[in-house]
Parts: structure tokens; C-alpha cells; sequence
């Protein structure tokens, strides 16, 4: 055979079989781990009625150790912290996306409402971080985080619905935006909670519309004094 070393004074006419050797365990790129293990942390967090997810279950479910995990890590809490930075680049590029559309202000805070449940539908571990019930057990400021979060969207709303009051011609334009505001930012969180609660089996899409027709349908804040 050309380019062989020689093989003494035996002559084989095929190659002798040999054990497969192992393929090469392939290292993750720089940063792909820390990604692999926020993945799995929203995957268990998707399964309904999943309880406290400790660092010994998530390790078992990428096999690897605990060690590993902190490698990448310093805390649980920062495994959480690491969805939550998801969480807000993901919805808050998509409400700048809205903000930029040249649509009456009204039509955005709906839009606003339709992107932060489409977000949770096809994310149900975070929606459990949203709603804090996955946070339960977890470091105060995680649960501070999101209530800032939702802070944040309550006054992307109040500034929405302020331009259409005064669209509107109303004598209080900016306590009308005020209540309005309020109210899409408790029904969000809301349908929200009643979606990780039932175990992803009311989908926060019900009757949405409907919904916010009702939330948007510029009722005088002074009703009822």
C-alpha cells in the first residue's frame, strides 16, 4: 500500500478492525455554557407545578456537577438574574420597536398588551419569573427586579395614554392616564399569574382583544367621585 509504513513479513488484505475511538468531547465555546444553563433553568421552570428548583436537579439535568454550574455562576440567584436580563432586553427592544411605529397611541398600548403575552405564551418558565412565583424562595432583589419591570411597562402606558387623552380633548388627561395605565398593568399581571398557575393551561390570549377594548374604552377617571 503507498505511503504505508511496512508491516514486517505479515501481508494482511484488509485493514485489522479496531476499537472506535471515543469522539472528542467538544468544549463549549466562551459564554455558550453560562447559555446552555439558563436554558435548562427555563425549561424546568416551564414544567407545571414545578417546585424549588435546586442547583443539585439543574446539574443532574445538563450532567455536570454542582462545581461546574458555579464555574459560570456565583449564585443561584444569578442564574436567575441572568433569565431576568432576558426578560427585560427581550420585551423592552420590542416596546422601542412599537414606540417607532407611526400608530395612534392608543393602538401601541394595545400592541404594548399583545407583545407582553405572546412573549409569556412562548416563554412559560419566564412567565414564572415574571409573576415572581418561580422567585418565591429566592433573593429579595430578584422579586424587586420585577416589580420594577412591570413599573417600567405601567409607565410606557401612562405616557401612551396621556397623548390620547389629550387626543381626546379630556380635562384631566393625565389622571385618566394614570388609571388607565394602572389597570392594563394589573390585568397584565394578572392574566399573566393565572396563566403559571394554572399550569399553562389558560393561555393569557383569552379573549384578549375583548380585554382591552374594555381597559382602553376611555372611561373619565372621575367616575365614581
Amino acid at each position: 500500500m503507498e505511503n504505508e509504513e511496512p508491516l514486517g513479513s505479515e501481508t494482511m488484505s484488509e485493514p485489522a478492525a479496531s476499537p472506535a475511538a471515543p469522539p472528542a468531547r467538544k468544549r463549549p465555546r466562551p459564554g455558550e455554557r453560562r447559555v446552555q444553563i439558563l436554558q435548562a433553568l427555563a425549561a424546568m421552570l416551564e414544567q407545571p407545578g414545578a417546585e424549588r428548583i435546586t442547583t443539585a436537579a439543574l446539574a443532574a439535568r445538563l450532567s455536570v456537577s454542582e462545581a461546574a454550574l458555579y464555574r459560570h455562576f456565583a449564585s443561584k440567584a444569578q442564574m436567575f438574574e441572568g433569565l431576568i436580563d432576558f426578560i427585560e432586553q427581550s420585551v423592552f427592544s420590542l416596546v422601542q420597536q412599537i414606540a417607532e411605529r407611526d400608530r395612534p397611541p392608543a393602538e401601541q398600548a394595545a400592541q404594548l398588551m399583545h407583545m407582553l403575552v405572546q412573549f409569556a405564551e412562548k416563554n412559560p418558565g419566564m412567565a414564572r419569573v415574571m409573576t415572581g412565583d418561580a422567585l418565591v424562595f429566592e433573593h429579595e432583589r430578584l422579586q424587586q427586579r420585577m416589580n420594577l419591570f412591570f413599573d417600567k411597562l405601567e409607565a410606557q402606558w401612562r405616557q401612551l395614554l396621556r397623548e390620547d387623552a389629550l387626543a381626546g380633548g379630556s380635562a384631566t388627561p393625565t389622571v385618566d392616564a394614570q388609571v388607565r395605565a394602572a389597570a392594563l398593568a394589573a390585568f397584565a399581571m394578572g392574566r399573566l399569574q393565572r396563566y403559571s398557575r394554572s399550569g399553562f393551561r389558560r393561555p393569557p390570549s383569552e379573549q384578549l382583544d375583548g380585554c382591552i377594548a374594555l381597559l382602553l374604552s376611555g372611561l373619565p377617571a372621575s367616575i365614581g367621585h
